[in-house]
C-alpha cells in the first residue's frame, strides 16, 4: 500500500511539475510577444510543441506569430519562411484537434498573408479556400466571436478591392463585438484576440 502511495505520488508531482514548466513557457512566449520580439518568442513556441506533442496551442501559436509578421512583408525569401513555417504548424495542430474553428481562421488568416503579398499571384487559387474555411469554421462555431469578425472582416476586404460596398458587413463586426464581450476562452492561453481590432473596425463604419 505505502508503495502504491510513493508511487501516485510522484506521478501527481511529475504531472504537476510538466504543469507549471508549460504554463511558465507559455507565459515567457507570450511576454516575448508582447515586447516585440517574434522570433523569440516563436522559437519558445516550437520548444513547448516539441514537448507538448498533444497539445495544439503552442502549434497554434506559432503559425499565428509567423503569419502576423509576414502582413506587410516585402522581401519574398523571408516572407516564404515565415508562411512555410506557419503552414507546417498549422497542419500539426490540425493533426491534434481537427475540426477546431480556431486553426480554421488561422489556416485563413495564412493564405490572406499570401494573397496580401501578392493578390495576382495568389488570389485566384486561394480565395475560394479562404471562403471556404470561414464557412467551415462558421457551421462549427457561429457563436465563436473571432470566426465572425475573421469571416466579416475578409468579406469587406473582398468588397473593398471589388468596388462594393462594404456597409452590409457591419452588422456582422457588430454582433461579433456583442460576442466578444460574453465570451470565455475554454481554458488558459485559448485564443482571446480580436475585440479591440473588430472595435476598431466598426468605428471605421460609422465613419
Amino acid at each position: 500500500m505505502k508503495n502504491l502511495i510513493v508511487i501516485v505520488t510522484l506521478i501527481a508531482t511529475a504531472v504537476t511539475t510538466a504543469q507549471d514548466q508549460y504554463t511558465k513557457g507559455m507565459q515567457r512566449a507570450f511576454e516575448l510577444w508582447g515586447q516585440g520580439k517574434t522570433v523569440e518568442a516563436s522559437n519558445m513556441f516550437e520548444r513547448i510543441a516539441a514537448a507538448e506533442l498533444d497539445n495544439w496551442l503552442p502549434f497554434y501559436y506559432v503559425a499565428q506569430i509567423n503569419t502576423v509578421v509576414s502582413f506587410g512583408e516585402k522581401d519574398k525569401e523571408k516572407l516564404t519562411q515565415q508562411l512555410e513555417k506557419a503552414q507546417e504548424y498549422i497542419d500539426l495542430a490540425k493533426a491534434i484537434s481537427p475540426d477546431n474553428p480556431e486553426i480554421l481562421v488561422q489556416q485563413a488568416m495564412t493564405h490572406t498573408a499570401w494573397i496580401a503579398y501578392d493578390g495576382a499571384t495568389y488570389g485566384m487559387t486561394l480565395s475560394g479556400k479562404v471562403v471556404t474555411l470561414y464557412q467551415e469554421a462558421l457551421q462549427l462555431a457561429p457563436e465563436n466571436p473571432r470566426v465572425v469578425f475573421s469571416k466579416a472582416e475578409w468579406d469587406m476586404g473582398s468588397a473593398k478591392y471589388f468596388g462594393q460596398d462594404t456597409t452590409p458587413y457591419c452588422k456582422d463586426v457588430e454582433r461579433a463585438i456583442e460576442l466578444f464581450n460574453n465570451f470565455k476562452p475554454e481554458g488558459e492561453f485559448y485564443p482571446n484576440w480580436g475585440k479591440e481590432r473588430a472595435e476598431a473596425t466598426f468605428e471605421r463604419c460609422n465613419q
